[in-house]
């Protein structure tokens, strides 16, 4: 687990985004304010494109005015165990995800959700407009899951949850799934099977209500993946920074890796 002390954010930054984030212009305005040698750093004229600065503890000016630094933001990767509700507080008392985090770190939020039952990837920031870029539809962040259900799905069950289903007046649907093992055990009356499951928009606990909707109940479910960022190495209920790189990848400032694009088996 990281020392609570620790800063989240970037620290060194190309000019044109530190100064679209201060609101002075934006990235491709910002490009030619340097070209034109009106932005300087520590009172030298900088005129290169790939020029970086820290805006925390370098002078950096637009025509002579002071860009004054973004705030520090805090992006943190948690892998949320069972029994915990994925909310800054609960009236119920139950247990939540922030208890999971050291006092230095109670002004995140949680990005999205994950049902009590669930467990696996979870974001939390204090970046509303990160947050906006994970979560909004238009987006379509893919978010991968570990699943198990009850039972052993034909093929047509996984070519209707491929192409959706109405439950309760809404349209649920996976974007992708591979069965990846069946598990028959004396104990259990019906096998178990193991799917990995890919979603780009989804609704409130959407592979749940789907999978029991086509008689099969999920009995387990991890959040592997949120875009290109995994959950693997981050033990339950441990948390870890984002790395820059790992941000400007979910913010679309550079391409994230797509996992292969698999048929439903």
């Amino acid at each position: 687990m990281p020392d609570a002390d620790t800063e989240y954010g970037p620290m060194k930054q190309r000019l044109q985004k530190i100064l679209s984030h201060a609101g002075v212009s934006s990235r491709r305005a910002a490009e030619a304010l340097i070209l034109e040698g009106r932005v300087t750093v520590d009172g030298d004229v900088i005129k290169e494109l790939g020029s970086s600065a820290d805006p925390k503890v370098q002078d950096i000016r637009v025509d002579g005015s002071r860009v004054k630094a973004r705030p520090t933001r805090r992006y943190i990767a948690l892998n949320k165990p069972p029994g915990y509700v994925t909310t800054r507080s609960d009236p119920g008392r139950r247990k939540t995800v922030m208890e999971l985090l050291p006092m230095s770190l109670q002004r995140v939020f949680p990005v999205g959700r994950l049902d009590m039952a669930s467990s696996g990837l979870l974001v939390l920031t204090d970046d509303g407009e990160f947050a906006q870029r994970l979560t909004h539809p238009k987006y379509q962040v893919e978010k991968t899951y570990l699943v198990t259900i009850l039972g052993t799905p034909l093929p047509a069950v996984m070519t209707r949850a491929s192409r959706g289903i109405i439950v309760d007046g809404e349209r649920l649907v996976i974007d992708r799934a591979r069965i990846l093992t069946t598990r028959v055990s004396r104990e259990a009356a019906k096998p178990r099977t193991r799917i990995r499951v890919t979603l780009r928009q989804g609704r409130n606990r959407e592979i749940r209500r789907l999978f029991r909707a086509l008689g099969h109940p999920v009995i387990e479910l991890h959040r592997e993946q949120i875009g290109m960022l995994s959950v693997r190495g981050i033990a339950p209920g441990a948390f870890r920074p984002l790395s820059p790189e790992e941000i400007a990848a979910l913010q679309g400032d550079v391409s994230p890796r797509r996992p292969r694009r698999t048929r439903v088996k």
